[in-house]
């Protein structure tokens, strides 16, 4: 079916998911978990044929991305159901008054309308998207990477089988079957077919729907995410932080990419950072993170030179970029030069170095003691997330159902006119 077919099918959808009432959208909601429970066999064989044909293509840790599992199944059933348990977003009445000519003025939720959603491999963006869209009340057209089209297709097959038992149409959740540049562009320009464009990806994803597209974008930035370890802080809760904040997941948006030393510990912690980072893990078998170093940091530890775009970059993997700084000001200067203002963090114990840092890093979440890590939709209480929102109209951060409606004014009168 061409992309076009798809979308004329999505936008005939919209009305009956728009129209639904709570009740019944958690009801759909519940069964399309239950369904992705039931076809969990069929999923992962389609996964693992997934698996097979990125070897040797992409990275172990976009693999890892790739990868269901049994866990993982259970995990976005469990988000779905997440969603199905908050607040319905839609007919929330965000402010009434009458006005002085006697006109009574509501501004109420409304569903977006036909979201489009252009991903890459990641297979559970598939359910949470289709889950927020529904519980929202719009219409969800998906369009995945070659990578996990075959996971995303027996994901969708499930979510539709839920619609339908519930009795909305299955063409509220559609993948789009191509999945070469072409219809990515036909996405970008549907004017008249798509009310809303979220890209998740790299940059270059990213990029060229914000420069190419003609209809509303939202810009989920990647996440060159900093953590910046301040003179005072505790060394051993800023090992744990780094840690986690890099390796827990190395191939998603919120890992750490950057950290930076205060150079009043540089030397009595980055051996430290070192030995966690590399020899502890040599030693349990896990993957060493390779450390670029600029020249303050390499005068304190071994690892190899940064480049001069090393700071700038979104590596993905268990790679992490090192640098050293005199003071908390110098270090919020170099995260607003390198920043894609996606999460940072500090670890300190001076109350007024980590109010300075919070006022003063623009970025989406900024975080005291405490991992990157923590920048997901379900961990914010939102059930799920469409994604990260790095820009700032109209939303900012992990994004979930409030940020997927629109609003309108309705205005009751007694026959004024003007």
């Amino acid at each position: 079916m061409t992309t076009l077919e798809i979308l004329k099918l999505a936008k005939a959808a919209r009305a009956g998911v728009g129209q639904a009432d709570t009740e019944k959208k958690n009801h759909a909601l519940n069964l399309m978990a239950d369904e992705l429970l039931k076809q969990k066999a069929r999923i992962l064989e389609a996964n693992a044929q997934d698996m097979e044909n990125a070897k040797g293509k992409i990275s172990e840790a976009m693999l890892d991305r790739l990868k269901l599992t049994d866990a993982r199944i259970d995990s976005m059933a469990d988000g779905i159901r997440q969603v199905a348990s908050l607040s319905d977003p839609v007919g929330r009445i965000l402010n009434e008054k009458t006005l002085y000519n006697g006109l009574k003025l509501t501004k109420v939720t409304v569903p977006m309308g036909v979201i489009a959603i252009i991903y890459e491999s990641r297979p559970n963006v598939t359910s949470d998207a289709a889950a927020l869209a529904v519980k929202a009340g719009s219409a969800c057209v998906l369009r995945c990477g070659k990578e996990a089209h075959l996971s995303a297709l027996a994901i969708v097959n499930t979510m539709r089988q839920g619609l339908k038992s519930a009795g909305l149409p299955e063409d509220a959740v559609r993948l789009i079957d191509d999945t070469t540049r072409n219809s990515a562009t036909e996405l970008m320009t549907a004017r008249g077919y798509v009310d809303l464009l979220i890209p998740r990806g790299g940059k270059g994803l990213i990029d060229a729907c914000v420069q190419n597209a003609t209809i509303p974008v939202i810009e989920t930035g990647t996440g060159i995410c900093h953590v910046f370890v301040e003179r005072t802080a505790d060394q051993e809760i800023a090992l744990d932080i780094i840690e986690n904040a890099k390796c827990s997941r190395p191939s998603v948006c919120n890992a750490e990419e950057v950290c930076l030393v205060d150079s009043a510990i540089a030397g009595e912690f980055l051996p430290k950072l070192a030995k966690c980072l590399v020899a502890d893990r040599i030693s349990d078998s896990k993957p060493a993170v390779e450390l670029r170093l600029d020249a303050r940091a390499a005068a304190c530890v071994d690892g190899k030179p940064a480049s001069d775009t090393d700071f700038d970059t979104e590596f993905l993997d268990y790679i992490l970029a090192v640098g050293v700084v005199d003071g908390v000001e110098e270090a919020v200067k170099h995260i607003e030069e390198h920043s894609t203002h996606h999460s940072d963090a500090i670890v300190t114990r001076d109350g007024a170095a980590a109010e300075y840092f919070t006022r003063n890093v623009d970025s989406t979440s900024v975080y005291v003691n405490a991992s990157t890590r923590f920048t997901d939709g379900g961990e914010f209480g939102l059930g799920c997330e469409m994604g990260i929102s790095t820009q700032k109209l109209h939303a900012r951060g992990p994004m979930g159902l409030e940020e997927l409606c629109s609003y309108k004014y309705i205005i009751i009168g007694s026959g004024q006119v003007r």
